[in-house]
């Protein structure tokens, strides 16, 4: 009777997380630190809901049972570890300072059971929070604040789905929050809201390996195309950026070398944009930036500070550019930017002494 009245009160929680265990077990290609991580989330979210089911059966005894003070502090060390996680599935942190805060909260959270420094509980079973009552509320906090913060400094690297991001990261905070107003609440939404913004984030991922290229992160030719056709009217003009030697640097050392060479040029590319410039890599050494309503002196600016960060870097790339007419498609001023960034190729290896014939 009790399995299945934990199956029935926690249904919407085991479908989701066995639909996450199956993703993670199918034909993906996301980086397996990131699947390893989503899977213990999955693991811990399925343990809490067990630990927090049987929790609730000692809390409506009439007297007070060291087992519940035992299953509260296994529970206020999990939850800590599960935002913990969610902060890991999107910025993984190498550093060891960062996991100290969570295992301080395990240690006071486990010496609460004899010292009642986090939480207690009465001879007739009610809880009682103790001088330190707030502590695990404060290092969810930080976790969540630090998940702020550098998804705000990378909100640039997200576009439209940084919205989505925020979504998931109020959700959460939410679920943290609300237990403050109502220590007595039921917690099953707490996990269950978990369990969909893990499965929420896991679709987000595998939708950027069908529009981000792999290996410099930025939108690819499939997006490119995407785009020309959605922000059709709102684009004003068109930039396209080429590598040279690329072709030399795999020949002389190696495709690793001219990948590093990609990457850094991307990097250049992306960091030099500003809000209304989308930035695309169509080829190997191919890239395209779409600017949205943006004036000629504008463009001319982004370009100038691509040049200058290029120019910190050993590579070199040609570029060309080209308004879109009012009337004008997005194809034509795609190719009279690679027009031009054709001959600024041509005399850039014209200058080295060589007589350029194909593209590289």
């Amino acid at each position: 009777m009790a399995l299945y009245n934990f199956i029935t009160d926690n249904w919407t929680l085991l479908i989701l997380i066995v639909s996450i265990t199956i993703l993670l077990n199918s034909d993906n290609h996301l980086d397996q630190d990131m699947v390893r991580r989503i899977f213990i989330t999955n693991v811990m979210l399925l343990i809490y809901s067990i630990s927090s089911y049987i929790e609730t059966y000692f809390g409506n005894l009439s007297t007070f049972s060291i087992a519940r003070s035992v299953l509260s502090a296994f529970n206020y060390s999990l939850v800590t570890f599960i935002i913990m996680y969610m902060v890991l599935i999107l910025f993984p942190v190498q550093k060891k300072w960062f996991y100290i805060l969570a295992v301080i909260n395990v240690i006071l959270s486990f010496a609460s059971i004899k010292t009642g420094i986090v939480f207690g509980f009465s001879l007739d079973n009610h809880f009682e929070r103790g001088p330190l009552g707030f502590f695990p509320y404060v290092v969810n906090a930080f976790y969540l604040i630090y998940f702020f913060i550098h998804l705000f400094k990378r909100r640039r690297n997200y576009g439209n789905d940084y919205v989505l991001l925020v979504f998931i990261v109020i959700t959460s905070s939410v679920c943290l929050i609300a237990p403050l107003f109502a220590e007595d609440s039921d917690e099953n939404w707490f996990y269950v809201t978990i369990a969909i913004d893990t499965l929420v984030y896991y679709v987000y991922l595998l939708q950027q390996y069908t529009k981000c290229d792999p290996l410099t992160q930025l939108l690819n030719r499939q997006s490119y195309y995407s785009d020309c056709d959605k922000y059709e009217n709102s684009i004003s003009a068109v930039i396209t950026m080429d590598m040279n030697g690329l072709k030399k640097i795999n020949d002389k050392e190696g495709h690793t070398a001219g990948d590093i060479a990609l990457k850094t040029l991307a990097d250049c590319f992306h960091n030099s944009l500003v809000r209304g410039q989308r930035l695309y890599r169509i080829g190997g050494d191919e890239y395209v930036i779409l600017c949205m309503d943006q004036e000629e002196d504008e463009v001319k600016s982004l370009i100038e500070t691509i040049r200058s960060k290029v120019a910190e870097t050993p590579y070199t790339c040609a570029i060309g550019y080209s308004m879109k007419e009012k009337d004008g498609s997005v194809e034509k001023a795609y190719k009279l930017a690679d027009e031009m960034l054709y001959m600024e190729k041509k005399k850039f290896y014209e200058n080295l002494g060589k007589n350029r014939r194909k593209r590289h």
